[in-house]
């Protein structure tokens, strides 16, 4: 029952910390801060994850989680190729554009990571899922439209997550600037000159 118990109070802290971190970002936020909206005390937060960064770990793996699991989750089942394709993109771009508390955390971490190493190897493995994903949706999807990539396979996923993550930021600081169609459409067009008929 304690067990239990603890495992609930370190589940609070997380989905706090997720919250503070969206609303004020990693360098403006500190222990304190999450006690605070976990209405717990610092000492208590401390019990569950020694320093910020230990912290940080469980909350860049539930957020990327989360964005992941939105994503799989959208994905049309469409048996037409194209439709399946295109609501995969609108999918990707939404669950990155939406400013959700878990994309706000992912990007803001990003960013962070250009000064703090430590958070770099998490944020690769994320990168490394979220292509496998795509991977393992995208390319039956090419096969089904008799479409082959004149490039290495691995690499699509990862100029498609680059090209959104890329949009997304510029969409975070500008979000008039770009309409969902706009990006898909500018998607598909480029992936477009990537891709050949089947031989």
């Amino acid at each position: 029952m304690r067990y239990k118990k603890s495992e609930i109070s370190a589940g609070q802290i997380v989905q706090a910390a997720i919250r503070v971190l969206a609303r004020q970002g990693y360098a403006r936020t500190s222990l304190m801060d999450i006690a605070r909206e976990a209405g717990m005390s610092k000492g208590a937060v401390h019990y569950h994850f020694p320093t910020k960064e230990a912290l940080i770990q469980v909350v860049l793996k539930t957020a990327c989680d989360a964005v992941q699991a939105r994503t799989i989750e959208a994905w049309g089942d469409s048996t037409q190729p194209f439709v399946s394709l295109r609501k995969s993109l609108e999918t990707l771009w939404e669950v990155r554009a939406n400013r959700t508390d878990e994309a706000l955390v992912v990007a803001d971490l990003l960013a962070q990571a250009l000064y703090d190493e430590k958070l770099r190897p998490q944020l690769a493995s994320f990168y490394e899922r979220a292509a496998t994903q795509i991977s393992e949706y995208l390319l039956p999807q090419l096969e089904a439209a008799g479409l082959a990539s004149k490039i290495d396979e691995r690499m699509l996923p990862r100029i498609v997550i680059g090209l959104l993550d890329g949009l997304v930021m510029q969409a975070f600081v500008d979000p008039d600037a770009l309409t969902p169609d706009d990006v898909v459409t500018a998607i598909e067009t480029m992936a477009a000159s990537l891709l050949q008929v089947r031989s």
